[in-house]
């Protein structure tokens, strides 16, 4: 198993690669080529992602890799990130698209754990969440930058979990017919959710049977209205409470304190703001 998920990691960034060179690079193609030694250094402090992944690019390429650091760690301005040897043209083909994939992971698992941190000082057994708002064909990549970080990646792909949204919703009816036709039909071994933005709607859902309920874009008042609710009724350990829209560092801390179980944000992974890196040869 470990070898497949390899194998599809490196068709990812061979597809990186050809996207980006086309049919080939016509500047690097009269650039003396020599055996050289090359460094990647942080130009930004913040938390380091995509390590294995870089050292898997570069191995595609015969580039010889070496590094310190560990996905998660910390790191300052001015830190060297890698060594490397190999080929001045192999090292200037990846350059960028290593670049772009340290930058990238590195800025969402800065952001990710910002957000765990502001957190963990009201209720450490919050899970601070992403969302399926990635970048197509680089999901594998921001997801993967969260959980360095701490956070939970949510689902993977639309087959890891039933997600009954708005839109379900309105094709189905209401709350109650569309989750007795969804534990009708998906087997016991996936999890339902359902993603509701009124109170009425939550109570409904925690009594027909939902696994998790998403309080969508609901203000902090209604959350803790939902929550207070569910405890009366003794239906508040049957559920996971999700809650999702709007959130940010400015004001997750008072979601943090309406005793939720989840709190998912899609700027995880949309409007995280990249490091910055370089790579230069010796």
């Amino acid at each position: 198993m470990i070898k497949m998920q390899e194998k599809i990691l490196e068709r990812k960034l061979l597809e990186m690669v050809e996207e980006d060179l086309g049919f080939y690079d016509i500047t690097t193609a009269f650039t003396p080529s020599r055996r050289v030694e090359a460094e990647i250094i942080a130009k930004d402090p913040g938390i380091v992602s995509g390590i294995y992944e870089l050292h898997t690019l570069f191995n595609l390429f015969n580039i010889k890799s070496k590094s310190r650091l560990r996905d998660g760690e910390r790191i300052k301005r001015n830190q060297r990130i890698f060594s490397l040897k190999g080929n001045s043209r192999d090292i200037l083909i990846v350059e960028r698209i290593a670049l772009n994939i340290l930058s990238r992971m590195s800025g969402i698992s800065s952001l990710t754990r910002k957000f765990i941190n502001r957190v963990e000082k009201i209720n450490p057994k919050i899970r601070i969440a992403a969302t399926r708002k990635t970048s197509p064909l680089f999901s594998y990549f921001e997801k993967k930058a969260v959980k360095v970080a701490g956070g939970d990646t949510h689902r993977l792909s639309m087959g890891d979990e039933v997600l009954i949204k708005d839109n379900h919703l309105k094709l189905f009816g209401g709350v109650e017919r569309a989750l007795r036709i969804a534990k009708k039909e998906t087997s016991f071994s996936h999890k339902i959710e359902i993603e509701v933005n009124e109170v009425k709607d939550a109570i409904l859902a925690a009594r027909n049977g939902a696994d998790i309920i998403m309080l969508d874009n609901m203000s902090i008042r209604e959350i803790k209205k939902v929550v207070s609710e569910l405890e009366k009724m003794g239906l508040r350990e049957n559920v996971i409470l999700e809650v999702s829209g709007g959130i940010n560092l400015e004001n997750i801390s008072d979601y943090a304190k309406t005793n939720v179980d989840v709190i998912s944000i899609g700027a995880l992974t949309h409007s995280a703001p990249a490091l910055d890196f370089s790579l230069e040869i010796l």
